[in-house]
C-alpha cells in the first residue's frame, strides 16, 4: 500500500509489535518503483508492507520518534544519505547469512547497519550530432577548455554530484579537485539547474553538449513519451577516473534501531537483496543489481558494460563535507 507521508505516518503511528505479518518502511524512493518489489514480497510471505515516502527529513523524524518509532526498515539512495542515517544512530546492525551472501563486501557497511541494493554510474550524456565517439573518457577531461561552454549540469550541491565530488577527493586531493572544479565551471554553457533530466532537454535543445547524470534516467526518458525524443538526441558515455573506474553510488536499507518487527524487517531485507527482486527492481527502474547471478534489464545492457570504480564506498561518503566545502568555495552554483 503506497501514500504519501501525510497520511501513511499516521498509519505507521497506529502500528504495534503484535500485528505480526506487517512491516513498516519509510522510503526516500518514489512509491511506484517499490510497488513491484513490495508485491511480489507480500506474494511471496504473506506479509503486508506498509511505505510511508518522505521527501525529506527522515533522520530527524527517525530521532525524534526514538524507540517509539513504527518504522522497521528504511529505503534510500545515495551513500551519503544512508551514512548519515547510521551516523545518526537510529540504525541497528543486521547478521545474516542470507545478506552475506547476496550483498558483496564493496556494498555494504563493514559494520552491517546497511546494505546495498542496485547501483547507479554517474555517466556523461553526450550529443549524438555534436560529441564524436571517444570524445569523452574520463572525470579529470571535463576540466578541459575543449569543453568550454559545452558542459550543463545540476546543481553541484545536489547529493549525486557531491558524491563524485567526493571520490574526486580521494583519487586526487582537495588541491586537484578544487582547480577540477573551477575547470569545470568554467566550461558551464548555463547556471546549474533541473535534475538531470533537464539537462538531456537542453543537448536536445541545442544548449549545451554533454551532460553528468544517472544511468537509469535513460530508462525513464525511453518510456515517457514527451521525453523520449530528448533521450534519442545522446549517447549514454562511461567515464572514469585516470588510472581506475565509472563512479557508482547506490540504494540501500537499514534496520531501525526500534524495529518493532524485526522478525518481517529481515524478511524484507533479505528478500529485497535476493536476485529475483533486485531483477525486478532494475526491471522497474533501469539500475543495475549487486546480487551475484542476477541479471539486467535488456535495456540497461544496450548501453554497453562498464568497470566500476572500485573505491569504497563509506570512504567516498568520508569525504562528504570537505566535498560540499569545497563547491561553495568555487561557487559552482554562481
Amino acid at each position: 500500500m503506497f501514500i504519501r507521508a501525510t497520511t501513511a505516518l499516521t498509519c505507521l503511528a497506529m502500528a504495534t509489535p503484535v500485528m505480526a505479518q506487517e512491516v513498516n518502511v519509510y522510503s526516500y524512493r518514489q512509491p511506484e518503483l517499490l510497488a513491484p518489489l513490495t508485491e511480489a514480497f507480500t506474494e511471496e510471505t504473506g506479509i503486508k508492507v506498509n511505505v510511508a515516502f518522505l521527501e525529506q527529513g527522515m533522520v530527524e523524524r527517525l530521532q525524534a520518534e526514538g524507540r517509539r518509532s513504527p518504522a522497521d526498515v528504511v529505503l534510500t539512495v545515495d551513500i551519503s544519505r544512508l551514512n548519515a542515517v547510521v551516523a545518526a544512530g537510529v540504525t541497528q546492525p543486521v547478521e545474516s547469512d542470507t545478506l552475506m551472501k547476496n550483498v558483496p563486501a564493496i556494498y555494504h557497511d563493514p559494520d552491517k547497519q546497511w546494505w546495498g541494493l542496485t547501483t547507479r554510474a554517474r555517466v556523461v550524456y553526450a550529443s549524438k550530432e555534436r560529441v564524436a565517439e571517444g570524445e569523452v573518457t574520463t572525470y579529470e577531461d571535463l576540466a578541459d577548455p575543449k569543453w568550454k561552454g559545452r558542459i550543463c549540469t545540476r546543481s553541484g550541491t545536489h547529493a549525486y554530484n557531491v558524491a563524485l565530488v567526493s571520490a574526486m577527493l580521494v583519487h586526487h586531493g582537495e588541491e586537484y579537485t578544487r582547480e577540477w572544479l573551477e575547470g569545470v565551471k568554467a566550461n558551464l554553457a548555463r547556471k546549474p539547474q533541473g535534475n538531470d533530466r533537464a539537462q538531456v532537454k537542453a543537448i536536445w535543445a541545442g544548449e549545451c553538449d554533454i551532460s553528468l547524470g544517472n544511468t537509469y534516467y535513460m530508462g525513464q526518458m525511453l518510456n515517457d513519451p514527451e521525453q523520449k525524443e530528448w533521450a534519442d538526441s545522446v549517447d549514454i558515455v562511461f567515464p572514469t577516473f585516470e588510472e581506475s573506474g565509472t563512479h557508482v553510488n547506490i540504494s540501500g536499507v537499514a534496520m531501525t534501531a526500534a524495529a518493532p518487527n524485526k522478525e518481517n524487517a529481515l524478511k524484507l531485507m533479505e528478500f529485497l537483496t535476493s536476485p529475483k527482486a533486485q531483477e525486478i527492481y532494475a526491471e522497474a527502474n533501469y539500475e543495475y543489481p549487486i546480487a551475484p547471478g542476477a541479471e539486467p534489464a535488456e535495456l540497461v545492457e544496450s548501453w554497453g558494460t562498464f568497470t566500476p570504480d572500485e573505491t569504497n564506498l563509506m570512504t567516498i561518503a568520508g569525504e562528504r563535507s570537505a566535498a560540499l566545502k569545497l563547491i561553495e568555495e568555487v561557487d559552482f552554483d554562481g
